[in-house]
């Protein structure tokens, strides 16, 4: 009888380099990530992972040896101030 398949985790930015983020990123084009905690997001390698009304913004995540890494983008609705920065 096979055995029952075990949830695998995703991935942490905190357990990566800078480098190695952006790398994991761009091989995949899309990729949802932890960034800390319980605290995650999908970032894209460039918009042609976006919905088509979507345009990207730049992602900085905590990695292992930097706190702010340029690990790609996040897709988002344009005209919405999701966070409040803008």
């Amino acid at each position: 009888m096979p055995a029952p398949a075990l949830a695998q985790g995703r991935p942490s930015t905190l357990d990566m380099t800078c480098g190695q983020a952006r790398g994991f990123l761009a091989a995949r084009g899309a990729a949802v990530l932890g960034t800390g905690g319980y605290t995650y997001d999908r970032f894209v390698r460039d918009r042609s992972f976006c919905e088509p009304t979507q345009v990207t913004r730049s992602a900085f995540v905590p990695t292992r040896d930097t706190p702010e890494c340029l690990v790609g983008y996040r897709c988002i609705e344009p005209g919405r101030n999701w966070f409040d920065d803008e």
